[in-house]
């Protein structure tokens, strides 16, 4: 038997059993081994001619790192190094190297192994296979809605619901809500339920919601659910005026409210005047009631209205409502009526006050001096009067007001004199006597005259005495304002 010496060379380090310590690449031997071929054929110590190991864990979850090591073999007796899945090749190193899965997921799941290719005289191996599970960190999460059938204007509720595996209980999750590609409240958030204060019908469509982990990151996305929004009809549209103090008044604010009893989405409320049956204005808006506001009222806008609202199904009418404007009083006109010209103590005086515009009823005040003497109403409009009968006191200045609970309009003061007790029925009696008095000097004078006349016709000519008749005249003046005094003072005395 022939013998023969080869030297070969032997690494120095030895692969441990742990993941963690095996050297990424194996370094060439240092020291040099003697071997005894046997015809011509190597032999091999058993560390140097051992099988291949995969050192590889059994159980994993999703987001862990796997490190795969192949044993057994040295950079200087391999060409390649290889890593194997489910007999399928993962990748292929021309070296002692790991296999890195930086996170691994559930398709991590298989049958691994490592096989090497030797060089020259040294065989190629394959190591043991080794069984990986990579286990869920936390379920599929399940999009659940409080409603999938909302009424419109309602909230919901979406929860997006999961478990975390009993063995990694620490891990923390975050959320987040999808809907039609757009992301929903504010994103991500450590809460797995999120509220919508109201659904309308553009907010039906498709949702879903992701789950993740915090480290390592692992996320997760829900089915999707549809979510279909249910608009209502609406119902009773009714129409009512607003105005300060109840009541609409010329110049001042008026709101028309339309309001519905029912009804869901964006509603189009639209007012008109049923004489001219144009619109008055429009408005669209998530609400159940809308208001038109005109700035200032005019006399002619009293008449009668009515609005529609309309949510997409037909429009709906409300009953037409009867608007009347009220006018406040204008300032108001005095005028005083007496029997003659020069008014006297017994005149009945009529005192008449009437305001061009404003709203029935109208009450009038009457003044006297701004002392007050009554009042007279007025229930269609128009003026009222008042009657006084005149004493010596009335003389001064008179005014009236008018008010129709709107605001009181006072007039301008006119002004009256009154003559004095008797003077008017003096005057006249003065009046009557000195008509009588000049009758009688009118006949004497006619008198004396023929007698004149007849007298220088017979040649006597005869001189009036003037100083004694007028002292006669004057005489006769007395004796008949006497005699008016007395049948005066008797018809008083009967009328007692």
């Amino acid at each position: 038997m022939q013998l023969s010496v080869i030297k070969a060379w032997v690494g120095t380090s030895t692969l441990s059993k742990e993941a963690e310590a095996v050297p990424e690449t194996t370094s060439l031997p240092t020291k040099p081994v003697w071997v005894l071929c046997r015809n011509g054929k190597s032999s091999f110590p058993p560390s140097l001619a051992g099988k291949l190991t995969l050192l590889a864990p059994s159980s994993v979850f999703e987001g862990d790192s796997i490190v795969l090591i192949c044993q057994g073999e040295w950079n200087w007796k391999i060409q390649t190094m290889a890593y194997y899945k489910d007999n399928r090749k993962l990748s292929v190193f021309k070296e002692v190297s790991r296999f890195h899965i930086q996170s691994a997921v559930l398709n991590d799941s298989g049958n691994y192994f490592c096989s090497t290719k030797g060089k020259l005289l040294f065989p190629d191996k394959s190591s043991n296979i080794v069984k990986i599970r990579v286990q869920e960190l936390f379920q599929h999460p399940v999009l659940t809605a409080s409603d999938f059938q909302p009424i419109e204007g309602g909230p919901v509720s979406l929860t997006c619901e999961t478990r975390v595996s009993p063995q990694r209980l620490y891990v923390q999750l975050e959320f987040c809500f999808f809907r039609e590609n757009q992301v929903l409240g504010s994103g991500w958030s450590s809460s797995p339920e999120l509220r919508i204060p109201a659904m309308w019908s553009d907010d039906t469509g498709s949702y879903w919601c992701k789950a993740e982990t915090v480290t390592p990151r692992v996320r997760k996305q829900s089915l999707q659910s549809q979510i279909h929004v249910r608009r209502i009809p609406i119902s009773n549209v009714s129409l009512e005026t607003r105005a300060h103090g109840g009541q609409v008044i010329e110049g001042q604010k008026l709101i028309l409210l339309c309001s519905v009893a029912g009804g869901t989405g964006n509603v189009t409320f639209s007012w008109y005047r049923e004489a001219t049956g144009t619109s008055l204005g429009k408005k669209t808006q998530h609400s159940l009631s809308a208001e038109l506001e005109i700035l200032a009222v005019k006399e002619s806008d009293a008449g009668k209205y009515y609005c529609q609202a309309d949510n997409g199904y037909e429009p709906i009418q409300s009953k037409v409502v009867n608007m009347l404007v009220r006018i406040p009083v204008s300032c108001p006109v005095l005028t005083l009526r007496a029997p003659r010209p020069q008014a006297v103590v017994g005149d009945l005086l009529t005192l008449h006050c009437e305001a061009q515009r404003g709203s029935s009823p109208i009450l009038y005040w009457f003044y006297h001096e701004n002392v007050t003497l009554g009042n007279s109403s007025a229930p269609s409009g128009g003026g009222a009067s008042f009657n006084i009968s005149l004493t010596a006191e009335h003389s001064g200045n008179y005014s009236c007001e008018a008010d129709n609970g709107l605001g009181a309009q006072r007039s301008e003061a006119v002004p009256i004199s009154i003559s004095g007790p008797d003077g008017y029925r003096r005057d006249l009696m003065t009046a009557r006597v000195l008509g009588g008095l000049f009758g009688v000097l009118g006949f004497i004078a006619v008198a004396l005259l023929f007698y004149f006349l007849f007298h220088k016709i017979s040649g006597c000519i005869y001189y009036l005495d003037f100083p004694y008749f007028a002292m006669t005249f004057t005489l006769l003046i007395e004796i008949e304002i006497t005699k008016k005094k007395k049948k005066r003072r008797r018809r008083r005395k009967e009328t007692l």
